[in-house]
């Protein structure tokens, strides 16, 4: 009887269904924010690049980030239908 109730036990899952499908959509949305912050550079490291301080590295992607960790953190919270 103890070892049904350990395998049971073993089996499930943390969360539900919909809390690992919001925490994918929190990840894909966070790698987004961190592809769109890449770039930029310059092949002479005398030569400055003024394109690091537009508006998709300065403001676009941290915010994505940052919606995506909001995202992350409601799914962790959000209720499962267990």
């Amino acid at each position: 009887m103890a070892k049904q109730k350990k395998s049971s036990l073993k089996n499930q899952f943390l969360f539900g269904k919909k809390n690992y499908i919001i925490m994918l959509i929190g990840i894909a949305i966070i790698a987004l924010g961190f592809i769109l912050m890449s770039g930029g550079g310059s092949n002479n490291p005398n030569v400055f690049n003024p394109d690091i301080y537009n508006f998709r590295r300065i403001r676009l992607a941290p915010t994505l980030v940052l919606i995506g960790l909001a995202v992350e953190i409601y799914a962790i919270l959000a209720k499962s239908k267990k």
